[in-house]
């Protein structure tokens, strides 16, 4: 992360609530893991299956200390961190297996924390080792990570991107009514209040609508505006980028002024304090991604998915932690960038989604460095809602998935009531992305995606043992995500 984004006072607080963390792991060791994703990827549902999958003892025979049966337990205890919101396991794992419903999504920051208790692969190391790892799981919208670029801009140069990207492809569209105000206002008139609120108000509007689903646009900073909170209504979320000069400076006491002021604000306000407070505390982080929402939604939703994740992973403070680095300034020395809903497709495509991920990180890998954190990419359900069958049609046998639709949901003009199962071709992911990617950054206006089928489907019905007790979340490559998230801190 570019020195920019902190400042020596930033830098010695993170110090120190670093040392703090390291004085408390020596008792009890830790690894703080973050959880986030962009719109709709389903980190509520990763969390709540991974730590049910370890509570109950679930499938995961790419988690070698689950496998070899070196862990002897699993349970959720009180988490360090008293003044951020615990996370809500219970009420979202009945939701799953009880109600079959999907949990709400990620709001705000959250936490929880789980123990395992293990056996050392090692005699050496279990002389030494108290057979213990707590996994602090913190999880936070994506868009409050979106944020942190902010750090390192000024006012001047979050305007101007700010208005730039506004005017290309659909969102020159979605953009029209807060660019048509912006056009029309004197910057440096006296500072208006109702006029500032309705400037943030329209910018606010076009972030949202970039959002919906139906476009599923992914760089949507600042996140806030999004996800408001208790700052709903406060000076350090009304504001909006200005058209500016080339140079010059803003009068004192002008619109201008008050919208630079408030953008500084809402940096030191609400961006540092999430980096200082959270961000840099973290060991491991998973980011989540709906790739095929993107390539479902066109070439511009996989083209702002890709800038996204470079802005994201920009974030990460490559390093491996040195003995000097893990005490006085922690790096997050692993990232895996997930792509969610494997269950989706047939396994024989899931290689595929894989590739098309890699590739949509590659350019992002590249500007931080390989040297730095170690970066994975996977696909992953973190509940299988589906299963695998086969069909014959026309004398060939058809690869299909079978699940419940929610309900509301239409197939082939069957509307569905959220209790009949039903199977459909999920569609073919390209083998090899490079030529789709492309075919996408020519600019063509005839470019050809994939041709998938998006359906949401329930969560599926789990199956109880002889004694009544539901089995554990069915998921795919749960368990892998595990192992190179924290199964080396159990060996």
């Amino acid at each position: 992360m570019p020195p920019s984004l902190t400042s020596f006072t930033d830098d010695a607080r993170i110090a120190l609530d670093t040392l703090s963390d390291r004085a408390s792991g020596l008792i009890n060791p830790t690894v703080r893991l973050g959880v986030t994703g962009l719109s709709r990827a389903g980190k509520t549902v990763f969390i709540s299956s991974l730590v049910h999958n370890l509570l109950h003892g679930g499938r995961l025979p790419l988690f070698e200390a689950m496998q070899s049966g070196r862990i002897s337990g699993a349970r959720l205890e009180q988490q360090p961190d008293d003044a951020v919101p615990r996370f809500q396991y219970e009420d979202h794992i009945r939701a799953l297996v009880k109600d079959r419903i999907w949990p709400d999504s990620t709001r705000a920051i959250s936490e929880l924390r789980i123990t395992l208790d293990y056996q050392s692969a090692s005699g050496w190391n279990r002389f030494f080792s108290p057979g213990r790892l707590s996994i602090d799981i913190v999880d936070y919208p994506g868009e409050w990570l979106l944020d942190l670029p902010l750090l390192a801009k000024d006012y001047r140069t979050f305007s101007e991107e700010t208005i730039a990207l506004a005017r290309t492809g659909i969102r020159a569209e979605l953009s029209g009514n807060w660019l048509a105000q912006t056009s029309t206002t004197d910057i440096n008139a006296p500072a208006d209040e109702m006029q500032a609120r309705n400037l943030a108000t329209a910018f606010a509007d076009y972030l949202k609508a970039c959002k919906a689903d139906e476009r599923s646009l992914s760089t949507l900073p600042p996140g806030r505006f999004l996800l408001p909170g208790d700052l709903d209504g406060s000076p350090a979320l009304t504001f909006a980028p200005l058209q500016l000069p080339l140079d010059g400076k803003p009068e004192k006491g002008s619109l201008w002024a008050m919208m630079e002021r408030r953008y500084e604000a809402y940096k030191s306000v609400v961006v540092k304090p999430f980096f200082r407070e959270h961000f840099a505390r973290l060991d491991r982080q998973i980011v989540l991604v709906d790739a095929l929402q993107a390539i479902n939604r066109g070439p511009e939703a996989v083209q702002d998915l890709e800038r996204a994740l470079t802005d994201v992973l920009a974030c990460f403070r490559p390093g491996k932690n040195s003995i000097l680095s893990s005490l006085l300034g922690r790096r997050i020395d692993r990232v895996l960038v997930a792509a969610t809903k494997a269950d989706h497709l047939h396994h024989e495509s899931h290689h595929r989604l894989d590739a098309l991920t890699r590739r949509l990180v590659d350019r992002a890998i590249q500007r931080i460095g390989m040297a730095g954190a170690g970066i994975d990419v996977m696909a992953l359900a973190s509940v299988r809602a589906t299963r695998e069958a086969t069909v014959k049609r026309d004398g060939h046998e058809l690869p299909v998935i079978v699940g419940t639709p929610m309900e509301g949901e239409t197939i082939a003009g069957e509307r569905f009531d959220g209790l009949k199962k039903t199977a459909i071709f999920p569609g073919d992911l390209p083998e090899d992305p490079q030529s789709l990617f492309e075919s996408i950054e020519s600019g063509s206006d005839n470019v050809q995606l994939p041709d998938v089928n998006v359906v949401r489907f329930r969560p599926p019905q789990l199956e109880e043992t002889g004694g009544g007790i539901k089995l554990s979340v069915p998921h795919i490559r749960l368990d892998r995500a595990m192992q190179f998230l924290f199964g080396d801190r159990l060996v």
